[in-house]
């Protein structure tokens, strides 16, 4: 597969290039590495595309996903790019159980991008950080109130967005499903570790 031209093809719509690629990394005529390089030194749409088939693999796949492609994801958490934020966050949510010794960093910018103004960036950072929760390991005890208040935050967001709209004109209830990294996979879980460190020491 020629990467670069594949990308550069305005003929081809963006969702067929993910899905494209994707299914290359998938039957193999696409090393990861090969990708990985690519993007490294790609614009930020053409990485945003990597790193969304990325995401499109670790769901279907994950342990394609290496540790090398962990740390890609990882750094990408700090790029300018609002996509390139949230696909990343999704990437490590879906592989957060392959790798649960390698998270620190990331969690240092998933923390970071909790607080984006971006709504897309924020809950996908929120599902990240609830996948890491759900490991249940000691070293990510203090996470949970952090994520949890994270939660509390963006319904309030959510629910205050949805009555100043309300109030204007009849609109659809926002619901969080539409939305990548989903608040409403992650509430169940957060909810569930009220009392952490008695969950989290077995």
């Amino acid at each position: 597969m020629n990467l670069p031209e594949l990308l550069k093809d305005k003929a081809i719509k963006p969702k067929l290039k993910t899905e494209t690629i994707a299914e290359a990394l998938l039957n193999g005529s696409l090393p990861l590495n090969e990708l990985l390089s690519f993007a490294q030194t790609a614009k930020d749409p053409e990485k945003a595309t990597c790193i969304e088939a990325m995401e499109f693999v670790s769901q279907k796949n994950a342990s394609l996903i290496t540790l090398d492609g962990l740390h890609f994801v990882i750094s990408s958490l700090t790029a300018k790019a609002p996509r390139v934020k949230w696909e990343s966050a999704k990437v490590v949510g879906n592989i957060a159980h392959l790798y649960p010794q390698n998270l620190d960093t990331a969690i240092e910018n998933l923390l970071l991008n909790s607080e984006h103004t971006g709504t897309v960036v924020r809950w996908s950072a929120a599902f990240a950080l609830g996948e890491i929760v759900k490991l249940k390991l000691k070293k990510y005890a203090d996470l949970v109130p952090s994520v949890q208040n994270i939660v509390e935050r963006e319904e309030k967001t959510a629910l205050k967005k949805y009555t100043s709209q309300h109030s204007k004109k009849r609109t659809p209830k926002p619901n969080p499903k539409n939305l990548c990294g989903s608040l409403s996979l992650a509430k169940p879980l957060f909810f569930q570790y009220q009392k952490p460190f008695s969950i989290l020491d077995v």
